[in-house]
C-alpha cells in the first residue's frame, strides 16, 4: 500500500505542476516540443496551440481533474474507483493523441502524450490491482 500511496502522491504533484505550466508558461511547452521536434526531424507542436486561451482552459481543467483523482487515490487508497477513473482519463487522452498523430499531422506532442498517458494509465491500473478485489464475471461493471 505504501508504493500505491507514494505513486499516487507523486502523480498528483506532477499533474499539478504540469497544470501550472499550462496556465502560467504555456510558451515553454511550445518551445520545448518545437526544439525536440527539430532534433527528431518531426514537427513539434501545432503553431500557437499552447498560447490559445481555449487550449489553456481545457488543459488546466483536465490537469485539475487528474490531480484530484490522483490525490483521492492517495487519501483513500482502499477505494478502487479513483484509480479506475484516472486510468480512463489517461487512456482517453492517449487514444485521442494517437489518433491525431496517425490521422492528422504527425506532431511530436501527440506521440509523446499518447505514449506517456498510455503508460500512466497502465501503471494506475496495475496499482489498482493492489486495492481492488478481482471483479467476478457475474458482478459486471467497473469496480
Amino acid at each position: 500500500m505504501r508504493i500505491y500511496r507514494m505513486t499516487a502522491l507523486a502523480l498528483a504533484v506532477a499533474f499539478a505542476a504540469v497544470g501550472l505550466v499550462f496556465l502560467f508558461a504555456p510558451g515553454a511547452l511550445q518551445g520545448a516540443f518545437d526544439s525536440l521536434g527539430r532534433q527528431a526531424g518531426i514537427k513539434g507542436m501545432p503553431e500557437g496551440d499552447a498560447e490559445s486561451g481555449f487550449f489553456r482552459v481545457l488543459a488546466v481543467a483536465y490537469m485539475y481533474i487528474v490531480t484530484l483523482l490522483a490525490w483521492m487515490m492517495f487519501r483513500r487508497p482502499a477505494d478502487p474507483v479513483w484509480p479506475a477513473l484516472l486510468a480512463q482519463a489517461k487512456f482517453a487522452s492517449a487514444l485521442v493523441s494517437i489518433l491525431l498523430f496517425a490521422l492528422g499531422e504527425s506532431y511530436l506532442v501527440y506521440a509523446a502524450n499518447g505514449l506517456v498517458d498510455g503508460l500512466i494509465g497502465m501503471v494506475v491500473l496495475l496499482l489498482r490491482r493492489q486495492v481492488a478485489p478481482p471483479v467476478s464475471a457475474t458482478a459486471g461493471g467497473i469496480r
